[in-house]
């Protein structure tokens, strides 16, 4: 995978001849203020409708695409992308348990019970390592952890339960192979049939490779076996104590290391794709075993640092905005994506683990300014990709480009002017939204998680399911893509039931007490250590 910044870059440039509505919708209007802070309160209605949408979902995936990977919802089809093995079932499964449904979780079970995590159905079919340990091998775990924990009394066949911990050893046996390399750092691509093998890149991205080590260490402390932690920290050591390209800023190091021997290949990156997840899992570790993960821990620290001083920019028309700058070297580019909208939470967990309270008051800026981008889209939904100009940049700098003339009026209002418009159903504005609320009790967050899932809900919602769009910077959302990806179930409808749902084991607590639980970068709850 190419890194993040070039992608990003791409859409950016081929945007300026997209022509798209000037018009938007929503408030301004967004103020950091500082509140009293107050108890979470759930709103059981709230609660229900978004339960009822993630019944919708399953329901139309069981009638249209069971035992397949994906649902079609527009044409009611499906396809097989995730390896043949129902990714949709084992995604869904943690949040199924959450929302206590139970004959879902036993029709989920049952498949996972049948399914051979061996081999593939289609010779050949590649498997990508980082999107099957975040979706199936943390899917299982989870739902392990759920069932032997605060929903235990949800299945009483408890052989099916220690079938998931049992599935899940066979899954990452099989996933091993990728590692077979001199350095240990993980190919991104492996094949089970006709026999088990990796690929042969040259290179992988530290989301890719800093993404195992919660997973990985989970199994093993489940397990009693060692060996799995062992290959994901082997392969994290590399991005822990970084050689090659120079970091661009403390503990803000490049995109991409070579298998080879885990040095970095470039000092490119930011908190989006190929690169995000790696950052988020280093404050993770340090809430799963803080005895243990205390590096893990100051290498966050360093990361958020640099990202405060670097590469938090505010938009020439919206300095009250705070977005996300992607860097080269030493060189920031004002331009940022859907993905990193998570990076709010992530600070606000950092900041609650630490009681630093710089962290979470940026987490909490950058959590309603990354809403900004919903409250301004003609859809009500932010866009994929994005960019801004950045008063703190040469006014001719190369990458500080003005908006296009199409959005100039856009931007004016809104701070930002899209460059791709799609949305995939995505959950991270979601997240930090839970995140923000866990934190102050505001129901102002619980309003905005609202209003997305309202827009959602209006303009997403087709046939037996939802659909993902093409362009929010059109009121209908610009017409469907057919498909409803399983992190929908996973992330997006998980966060936002949680944020109007009673109080139980699995909320995350950051008005004191300590969290029983660590959500994956899939949304998937692991039992933290201890």
């Amino acid at each position: 995978m190419r890194s993040s910044l070039v992608v990003l870059l791409e859409l950016l440039a081929a945007s300026s001849a997209l022509a798209v509505p000037l018009s938007a919708g929503g408030d301004t209007n967004i103020v950091t203020r500082k509140r009293d802070v107050t108890a979470p309160k759930p709103n059981h209605a709230r609660a229900n409708e978004v339960k009822q949408a993630f019944e919708q979902s399953w329901n139309g995936y069981v009638e249209y695409a069971f035992p397949h990977d994906t649902l079609h919802p527009v044409s009611n089809s499906y396809e097989d992308d995730r390896a043949a093995w129902g990714v949709t079932v084992v995604d869904a499964l943690s949040t199924a348990i959450i929302m206590e449904k139970e004959h879902f979780v036993a029709k989920m079970l049952d498949h996972i019970a049948q399914t051979n995590y061996t081999t593939t159905a289609k010779e050949n079919d590649a498997i990508s390592l980082f999107e099957t340990n975040i979706r199936y091998l943390a899917g299982l775990l989870s739902g392990y952890d759920l069932l032997n924990g605060p929903f235990s009394e949800l299945v009483e066949d408890k052989a099916k339960v220690q079938n998931l911990l049992d599935q899940a050893k066979t899954l990452a046996d099989s996933l091993s192979v990728a590692f077979n390399t001199p350095s240990g750092v993980p190919q991104p691509t492996v094949y089970l049939n006709p026999s088990p093998r990796h690929g042969n890149a040259s290179s992988n991205n530290i989301a890719e490779v800093g993404t195992l080590i919660l997973e990985w260490t989970r199994l093993s402390d489940l397990s009693g076996d060692p060996k799995y932690a062992r290959l994901a920290e082997k392969a994290e050591s590399y991005l822990l104590h970084p050689t090659g390209s120079p970091e661009a800023f403390p503990g803000m190091v490049g995109a991409d290391v070579a298998i080879a021997n885990g040095s970095f290949i470039n000092s490119d990156g930011g908190w989006s794709g190929g690169t995000d997840s790696f950052y988020e899992y280093l404050i993770k570790m340090y809430q799963y075993d803080p005895a243990k993960y205390g590096e893990y821990k100051d290498r966050w620290v360093l990361a958020a640092d640099s990202t405060i001083k670097y590469l938090a920019s505010h938009p020439t028309t919206r300095k009250d905005l705070t977005y996300l700058s992607q860097y080269s070297g030493n060189k920031t580019f004002p331009v940022s994506s859907h993905l990193a909208s998570f990076a709010g939470g992530n600070f606000i967990l950092g900041g609650v683990l630490l009681g630093e309270d710089k962290y979470k008051q940026f987490g909490l800026d950058l959590a309603k300014s990354y809403f900004n981008n919903y409250q301004q889209a003609p859809a009500g939904i932010g866009p994929e990709v994005f960019a801004w100009v950045d008063p703190a940049l040469p006014a001719n700098d190369t990458n500080n480009p003005p908006p296009p003339d199409s959005q100039k009026d856009f931007y004016a209002k809104s701070g930002f002017y899209t460059t791709a418009g799609s949305y995939i159903l995505r959950p991270e504005t979601s997240e930090s939204l839970y995140y923000a609320y866990r934190l102050t009790g505001d129901r102002e967050y619980q309003n905005m998680a609202w209003a997305a899932f309202s827009a959602i809900k209006k303009v997403c919602k087709t046939g037996a399911a939802f659909a993902q769009l093409n362009d929010v910077m059109k009121p209908d959302g610009g017409g469907y893509i057919d498909q409803m990806q399983s992190f929908w179930l996973a992330e997006t409808l998980k966060y936002l039931y949680l944020i109007f749902a009673d109080e139980s084991d699995v909320q995350l607590q950051f008005q004191g007490g300590k969290s029983k639980y660590v959500f994956n970068t899939e949304a998937h709850p692991f039992r933290v250590k201890g």
